[in-house]
């Protein structure tokens, strides 16, 4: 093992690699944001004035001093880039969704094992502070045997943008947009489901892809039947509903707001700053008790932490740790994700094969 410095190189300087990438990962000891690939220059150097600006992906695979290529790219290029990347023996980490499709992932997925490299997909909301704080809830067992959960990603944005998320072209819509956030942190959870039912629609005024779904997942076997988690996100929520609410057989855990990171991050705040991830938005368990009278407490909401992806990354590649979104869940996830679009298409739920 060595603790050599790892050169990262990001391609594409837009919403996620601007927002999400280049900050998180230049805050983690041992990893340099030391190129990206973009058409936009000014825009880079605005930020990052000291790193090196490449006209395209091909021309960031090709150099001898990148480590580690970050694809922040719009999704229909995830799999080309990454690709790429692995086949010139770079290790990768793609933003969500990992691909198209799983077939893409799948190829993905090989090409790695067989070059022996790290290929991790940017699943952030792992270390959401909110998510955190809900695997501590369940950890604790005291709401009992759970047997619902619901998950929101409420939003109120009624103007469709023009941007390449909200058109129709490959990749798009809010469905492998948060639903691939929502969908992992349930798979984190609680495994895979034994059916998905999902319902979409395009509810705003010249939408054209979905910007609402709901999604039913249906637990009616293994260590947490009987279970149902429902998925759901909107852009028109000018109330959002809790982020998540918890029914276990002895209580209920309420949370309210979404972890602060993204709007930080947007703001142009740095992972290294004071008080960095803590929410400051508490959820409450009611546990009814032996008397049949509700017992309200205050549940802190822990700090989140999207550098401790990044970290865990470094450490993977360089032999001292788990990749933290190894290429199998990435898969399995695409799996999902593509299930959801075929009972979405025809109106039904779908089984799914557990492995």
């Amino acid at each position: 093992m060595t603790s050599r410095t790892l050169r990262a190189g990001l391609v594409g300087y837009g919403f996620a690699g601007q927002t999400f990438h280049a900050p998180v990962l230049s805050a983690v000891p041992g990893l340099e944001l030391a190129a990206v690939a973009s058409s936009r220059p000014h825009k880079v150097h605005a930020d990052w004035p000291g790193v090196a600006v490449v006209p395209d992906a091909a021309a960031l695979v090709a150099r001898a001093d990148i480590d580690l290529v970050v694809v922040a790219t719009p999704n229909a290029q995830h799999h080309p880039v990454a690709k790429a990347a692995l086949e010139a023996g770079k290790h990768v980490v793609v933003d969500k969704p990992f691909t198209l499709d799983v077939a893409e992932a799948k190829e993905l997925e090989l090409l790695a094992r067989r070059n022996n490299r790290v290929l991790a997909v940017y699943q952030n909301r792992r270390f959401d502070a909110d998510f955190l704080t809900l695997k501590d809830v369940l950890a604790s067992g005291e709401l009992g045997r759970l047997v619902y959960l619901e998950s929101h990603f409420d939003r109120f944005r009624p103007e469709v943008r023009d941007r390449w998320r909200e058109q129709k072209v490959p990749g798009a819509g809010l469905w492998v947009d948060l639903g691939s956030h929502l969908a992992d942190q349930a798979v984190q959870l609680f495994g895979t489901p034994d059916t998905l039912q999902l319902d979409t629609a395009a509810l705003r005024e010249g939408a054209q892809v979905e910007d609402y779904f709901h999604a039913v997942l249906r637990y009616e076997s293994g260590p947490h039947a009987p279970l149902r988690v429902v998925l759901h996100a909107t852009t028109l929520a000018a109330h959002a509903a809790p982020r998540y609410i918890l029914h276990g057989t002895r209580g209920s855990y309420i949370k309210h707001g979404v972890d602060p990171q993204e709007d930080a991050l947007r703001a142009g705040q740095r992972p290294s700053a004071v008080g960095w991830g803590a929410d400051p938005l508490d959820g409450e368990i009611t546990l009814i008790g032996t008397d049949g009278v509700p017992h309200r407490r205050t549940v802190p909401t822990r700090a989140g932490n999207y550098a401790d992806y990044y970290a865990a990354v470094r450490d993977a590649i360089l032999g001292s740790g788990s990749n933290p979104v190894p290429p199998e869940q990435a898969v399995a996830l695409m799996e999902l994700l593509d299930i959801g679009r075929q009972s979405a298409a025809e109106g039904r739920a779908v089984r799914i094969e557990r492995p």
